[in-house]
């Protein structure tokens, strides 16, 4: 069973709309899966159509970690019709923010842990929708997981989020977390036709370098409009739906991929001088002593997988016509004016200095 933790460190990046799209892409493809909603927003157990009131919830399993209390506390997502064992939730509460604390003891920090392990032969994928903090709640849902996908968006703030939340899971893991790695950080809401966009993407890379999944997410309205029904952007229609979905496919493959290689337990990692170790098949680079943030494209090109290169998938701006046609074939094309009421595009002028991320 291959737990996931979605995180950031930074709210309003779209961390919550990235777990309920990796649960999509696992409902799509019939992998029995299970979404914690670690949350006392609880905007996942929303988005999955469960009940406002259910029986017992997160706060109760935090409270009592045990099979009986489990059993009772997860309910199946409205996604799947009412069918318990495809796509489940332990629904989020506000009564979970008790927890949610800087100063937690090590046996809270492992009772959602404790609490997994009565369910581990019933899914194979289990998605933790985490708090946008780095205090009770998020910590026992990293100590509970072997990955960690740091969700950000091309902003000045939100990168540095991104960063913290690498050395936060580098500290975690030398605390009492052995088997806790990054999965990579997940660039979302990107902006086609914004130079600060195009200018934090790069600078992710730069920093971060095989640590910056590919491929980015796209702001697309089609993603708020499912989730404003309570429908997997699987189900969604349309042309835009579809490549957004494809995206959220690749990503999952991404997590499913460094699964199958734990569980043959021949990571084969490639050291380089200075960074993190990498992957060569998946392009993973556990956080180790070095910190996760150093590791730099250019060191690892010969390790890590191919894969398409961020800035590639940012095309050139275009506003000539045919481009609204053009849109059905780039997964990339920005729809975000129509949503924010704003124009995508900058003035023509010399773009301002821009300060580079702290880290």
């Amino acid at each position: 069973m291959l737990v996931i933790s979605v995180s950031s460190l930074k709210g309003g990046v779209g961390k919550t709309s990235v777990a309920l799209g990796l649960a999509s892409a696992a409902h799509n493809r019939g992998l029995p899966t299970l979404v914690v909603d670690m949350d006392p927003q609880a905007d996942a157990s929303t988005g999955l159509d469960v009940p406002v009131t259910t029986p017992l919830d997160i706060a109760d399993v935090l409270a009592a970690p045990k099979a009986k209390i489990m059993s009772q506390a997860i309910v199946p997502s409205g996604w799947s019709g009412g069918a318990k064992g495809a796509l489940d939730v332990i629904p989020g509460s506000p009564r979970s923010a008790e927890f949610d604390r800087p100063t937690m003891s090590e046996r809270f920090l492992r009772r959602l842990k404790d609490a997994l392990a009565t369910v581990s032969d019933d899914y194979r994928l289990v998605i933790i929708d985490c708090p946008p903090s780095m205090n009770g709640l998020t910590r026992a849902a990293w100590m509970a997981s072997q990955r960690v996908a740091v969700v950000t968006e091309p902003g000045l703030f939100s990168v540095a989020a991104a960063d913290r939340a690498l050395r936060a899971v580098a500290e975690l893991r030398r605390r009492g977390a052995p088997d806790l790695q990054p999965l990579g950080i997940i660039a979302n809401r990107v902006r086609t036709k914004s130079r600060e966009h195009s200018f934090r993407v790069d600078e992710m890379r730069e920093m971060f370098g095989p640590l910056l999944l590919t491929p980015p997410l796209s702001e697309r309205t089609v993603l708020q409009q499912a989730q404003g029904s309570a429908r997997p952007i699987h189900s969604w229609p349309g042309q835009a739906a579809s490549e957004l979905a494809g995206s959220f496919d690749a990503l999952l493959d991404r997590g499913l991929r460094t699964s199958t290689m734990r569980s043959r337990g021949n990571p084969r990692d490639a050291q380089v001088p200075n960074a993190p170790a990498v992957d060569a098949q998946a392009g993973e680079a556990p956080v180790g002593e070095a910190r996760a943030g150093a590791v730099q494209a250019d060191d690892v090109q010969a390790a890590q997988q191919p894969t398409t290169d961020v800035s590639e998938q940012i095309p050139a701006d275009s506003s000539a016509p045919g481009a609204e046609e053009q849109d059905s074939t780039n997964p990339f094309t920005d729809d975000s004016a129509s949503s924010t009421g704003t124009p995508a595009t900058e003035d023509a002028e010399e773009a301002p200095r821009r300060p580079r991320t702290r880290h």
